[in-house]
Parts: structure tokens; C-alpha cells; sequence
């Protein structure tokens, strides 16, 4: 029996965390079928075909798929769980919102945010904000999983294509639908998939002092920004900046976080980065019991004179 992966991709091109997602399903084990849903896809379809792993990708374009609504994407996906013994999502906004009711459909308990394999029916998942590693074995004749991205490796991309296969839409289940939608423009690099990453937090006071200090430290490193919680809750930036249990999990090879007292749930969304940098007027953070290097200071003073020191 093959695993059906759910993609993530913007109708036009497939989104980063898919090729995590891809690997980890290769560490299952077994024929790796790629679900595109979308409208006017096509071209999100062929870039699946191209990711290293895949052995065939099924599309389902129609008007009804092009928000990819929880509602409409778990009625797909169900449609079409015969023959699958593994359905895998990224544990990202977009499948923690329909993979449960994926696993509530079909009467499963689905397993979150794994971050290892271990075999086709034992994963490895944190829990308590990421303080431990609970081993999990599944009995259930379906097994719904979702990634952590950062955990896993991108699947390769080819010149060669799996065969693509057309899938029929499901119905249209009519219960929600998209009334508008707010981006955030950014020519910086998106926040989960950035190398480098400055986030700021309550200790930059103000919206005005988080861009005015950040924002050149982000340029000088090609940088995406992030913030706690308290800096998103405080309205010095948007949501989609937030970092930590309730925001984005991200890896990056450099974290800078300033401002930033390191509570648990923050920790918990950054922890695995390869080298943390921590500048904290407070030398008791629990911020400085993660970070490989630590500055204690006034984050006004050190701030505008690592941007100089840059050049």
C-alpha cells in the first residue's frame, strides 16, 4: 500500500515544507503519491512531479479547491483514503487545520508533529512545549501524520518527472468560503524556510523601535524577521512573524533573538535552531540557557552597533 502526501502550494509552484514532508514519508517507507488540489494547478503539479521520491502525483483542479478550505480538502482526502495505509501532511497552519478533521472522518486518532520515524507504525512527537520525546506506536488501519518540517530534510528536486494523474473533485461542501485575505509583503525571506532569522520581543518597547532597530540587522544578513508572542500581542508586528508553541517552528542556521526572555513556549518553536545569539538586558533569561552565544545588555546600544560592525 502506497502514502498519499498532501501538498502545499500556491497553484503555482509547491511550497517548501511539502519536500519535508515528501522525506519523512520516504523514512515510512513505501510508494509516494503527491495530492495536488487546487484550481488551475497545473503547473504546481508538474513541479511535484519533479520532487525526488514522488512516483506519481494526483491533481484535482476545480473552482471549489482554489482556497484549499479545510472543509473541501479533507472530503478529498477521505474520498480517496482506500488503498492508503499512511496520509501525511505538514504540521504548518494549513494541515493543522484540515488534517484532524481528516482523522475525525475517518475515525482515527491522528499523530502530530512528528519529528522522527521509526518505523511504519512508531513515530517520535514532542510534547510539554517540546521538553520531551514521546515514542508513539499506531494500531490504526490508517495512519494520519503530520510533519515537523524543521525535523526533516528537503527532498531533492529533478529534472525527470513522475507520471501525473488526474483525480476527480469531490463535492463542494459549501460550508465556508473566503471573503478576503491580508498578506504581508516582504522581500525578505519567508520566515520557516529563512537560514538566518532576527526575531524581536517585548523588550524593544515599541513597533517603531522593533522595525527602526531590526529591520537594518535583517537587511545587512538577508534575514527573515520573527517576534515573541508578547511583541505580536503588543502589536508590533503581525501574526505571521510570531515564533514559538502557538506561532511558526523554525530551524534556521542562525537565530538572533533580541529583547527576547525566552519563555517556554517560545523556546519551544526555536530550540532546534544550529547556532542561537541571545541579547537580553537580564542575565537570569532563561532565553541564555539555549543560545550558544549570549550578550547581556542594553539591546539600543548593541543593536545599532552590530549593524555597524557588519558594515
Amino acid at each position: 500500500m502506497a502514502i498519499l502526501v498532501i501538498a502545499e502550494h500556491d497553484n503555482a509552484s509547491i511550497k517548501p515544507a511539502t519536500l519535508n514532508a515528501v522525506t519523512a514519508a520516504a523514512r515510512i517507507g513505501g510508494d509516494i503519491h503527491l495530492l495536488v488540489a487546487g484550481s488551475g494547478c497545473a503547473a504546481a503539479a508538474q513541479a511535484a512531479a519533479r520532487i525526488v521520491g514522488v512516483t506519481k502525483v494526483c491533481v484535482a483542479d476545480a473552482a471549489h479547491y482554489a482556497d484549499q478550505s479545510a472543509e473541501n480538502l479533507a472530503a478529498l482526502v477521505v474520498a480517496n483514503a482506500a488503498g492508503y495505509r499512511h496520509i501525511v501532511a505538514p504540521a504548518t497552519t494549513g494541515g493543522k487545520n484540515f488534517m484532524p478533521r481528516v482523522a475525525a472522518l475517518l475515525d482515527v486518532a491522528q499523530i502530530s508533529d512528528i519529528v522522527a520515524v521509526e518505523s511504519a507504525d512508531t513515530f517520535v512527537r514532542p510534547i510539554y512545549a517540546g521538553n520531551v520525546l514521546a515514542t508513539v506506536q499506531s494500531g490504526e488501519p490508517v495512519k494520519v501524520v503530520t510533519v515537523r518540517t524543521t525535523a526533516f530534510a528537503a527532498a531533492a528536486v529533478g529534472e525527470s518527472g513522475a507520471p501525473v494523474e488526474t483525480l476527480a473533485a469531490a463535492a463542494d461542501t459549501g460550508k465556508s468560503k473566503r471573503v478576503g485575505r491580508e498578506l504581508t509583503q516582504s522581500e525578505r525571506p519567508e520566515l520557516t524556510a529563512a537560514k538566518i532569522v532576527v526575531s524581536g520581543g517585548r523588550g524593544l518597547g515599541s513597533s517603531e523601535n522593533y522595525h527602526k532597530l531590526l529591520e537594518p540587522l535583517a537587511d545587512k544578513l538577508n534575514a527573515a524577521l520573527g517576534a515573541s508572542r508578547a511583541a505580536v500581542d503588543a502589536g508590533f508586528v503581525p501574526n505571521d512573524y510570531q515564533v514559538g508553541q502557538t506561532g511558526k517552528i523554525v530551524a534556521p542556521q542562525l537565530y538572533i533573538a533580541i529583547g527576547i526572555s525566552g519563555a517556554i513556549q517560545h523556546l519551544a518553536g526555536m530550540k532546534d535552531s544550529k547556532v542561537i545569539v541571545a541579547i537580553n538586558k537580564d542575565a537570569e533569561a532563561p532565553i541564555f540557557q539555549v543560545a550558544d552565544y549570549g550578550l547581556v545588555g542594553d539591546l539600543f546600544e548593541a543593536v545599532p552597533a552590530l549593524v555597524a560592525a557588519l558594515g
